[in-house]
């Protein structure tokens, strides 16, 4: 550590240091370059009579000289701690071996002492703090901080060089790709559904991302599988299906929705705009121009607004300061839904489909239920209606969205045995994307999927400290 040649202070009282083998002689505060207060701990090394002992003949060692050591310690609220002592060289006289003596309590891969590197490895561990925060705590350099993290994450979660395998079977999983880089590179992983913990992750989003994992866990661990949540992404599914017939691939409910959203309704809407401009209808144009978002929504959710407008809610508080102006909720939505949908076929046609959708994935929730078909079947047929609808318009988007849910039908069934989705995953997605801005991003691939592997198990580890704290 480097910090001025003249002290701030002089101290005479001993500081304990809780380091086995180090006799602390005088303490004195100094000021580190950073302008961090440093106590500085001078002493000496215990010797014990092993080290006079030469380990090749057994012979009686002599000193034959020493060098100063300073290893950071465990800093002190916000003060930084150094501790210094000679250590000495050994040489034997009868075989000529020489060796420095041995420091019980310095790390094995950095000047630090070993219980500083075990406080760091602490902090790291809880999830609260990033590897610059640890930095800051701890005084270490940020690079130091990332080794010491990343062999705690390789000693958890590897062995012998390889991942190590679930300990315990998955009843349902969920897969999704996300961004690796801005160079458009992504990573595939894959979680149990149960509690969140990321199994495995890999850079790629092709199908031997899937065969990797399966060979990885073994066909015995995957025999407990049940189900799979996924976006609308075939390839997976393919893989699955390929490797274990039994799982049953479900398609979530939220990316058929967006898919029907960005492709259908946006299209649509912007399509119509540009007719109603040519028609010379500019009123018109303009107001479906700024109806792209009531058009997304369903009935509910407009009802849901309309009420908190009647309500007053506050959406943006102002501000006197800064001269922000108070902002609340306007009503009237459902009621311009309405007008929307009634001038145009094809807004009533969206909107037909989405009360559809709405419909078969809500069979055999609604309370009071009761049919003698079967709930898949059902779905199937509703599923079937809101494809002629999508064929009787003639427009070649809402084909494309017929073609994609004929496709994908039997994974859009299976929610009706499985009703999972990929709400978690989705979950820790955003996670990922919250690690790697607070980072400024992750240059080491291998470090940031430890990472991830790691903070996917964090909420489950803050529980388990708030419960024995409790106790």
């Amino acid at each position: 550590m480097n910090y001025t040649t003249k002290p701030v202070k002089e101290q005479y009282l001993k500081i304990p240091s809780t380091l086995n083998g180090f006799n602390n002689t005088e303490s004195e505060v100094r000021t580190a370059y950073s302008g961090r207060a440093v106590y500085l701990l001078n002493g000496t090394l215990v010797e014990e009579d092993s080290d006079r002992i030469c380990p090749k003949c057994g012979g009686h060692l002599h000193i034959n000289g020493h060098s100063i050591q300073t290893l950071r310690h465990l800093p002190i609220g916000s003060h930084l701690m150094v501790i210094s002592f000679p250590r000495n060289q050994f040489f034997c006289p009868r075989c000529g071996h020489t060796h420095m003596q041995d420091v019980p309590f310095k790390a094995e891969h950095h000047r630090i002492t070993k219980e500083l590197e075990q406080y760091a490895s602490e902090l790291l561990a809880t999830g609260y703090f990033t590897n610059k925060e640890v930095a800051f705590i701890t005084g270490l350099g940020q690079n130091t901080v990332k080794a010491i993290d990343k062999r705690r994450l390789l000693e958890r979660f590897t062995e012998d060089g390889q991942l190590k395998k679930p300990s315990a079977y998955a009843t349902f999983l969920g897969i999704d790709e996300f961004k690796l880089h801005n160079s458009h590179q992504y990573a595939t992983h894959i979680i149990d559904m149960a509690t969140g913990h990321i199994l495995w992750i890999a850079k790629g989003k092709q199908k031997q991302v899937v065969y990797d994992f399966i060979a990885h866990v073994g066909m015995e661990w995957m025999s407990h599988v049940k189900a799979v949540a996924m976006d609308m992404n075939a390839d997976f599914a393919r893989a699955f299906k390929k490797e274990c017939p039994h799982i049953e691939v479900v398609f979530d409910h939220f990316h058929l929705v967006k898919n029907f959203n960005e492709k259908v309704v946006a299209e649509v809407r912007k399509a119509e705009e540009v007719r109603l401009y040519k028609e010379g209808k500019q009123d018109a144009a303009k107001s479906l121009k700024r109806s792209g978002r009531i058009l997304t929504m369903s009935r509910k959710t407009l009802e849901k607004l309309d009420k908190e407008a009647e309500e007053g809610r506050v959406v943006r508080k102002g501000s006197e300061l800064f001269g922000i102006q108070e902002y609340k909720r306007k009503g009237g939505l459902v009621e311009r839904y309405e007008e929307l949908i009634r001038e145009n076929s094809l807004l009533t046609a969206l909107d037909i489909v989405k009360c559809k959708l709405d419909d078969a994935y809500s069979i055999g929730t609604k309370e009071g239920e009761s049919c003698d078909k079967p709930p898949r079947e059902r779905m199937l047929e509703t599923l079937k209606e809101i494809c002629d609808i999508c064929e009787a318009t003639g427009n070649w988007r809402f084909r494309w969205f017929k073609r994609l849910i004929e496709s994908h039908i039997d994974g859009l069934l299976s929610h009706t045995e499985f009703a999972i989705s990929s709400g978690k995953i989705e979950g820790i997605n955003n996670k990922i994307k919250t690690l790697r801005r607070q980072a400024y991003g992750y240059p080491d691939d291998e470090y940031f999927f430890l990472k991830l592997m790691d903070m996917s198990r964090f909420d489950k580890r803050a529980n388990n400290l708030s419960h024995r704290i409790c106790d």
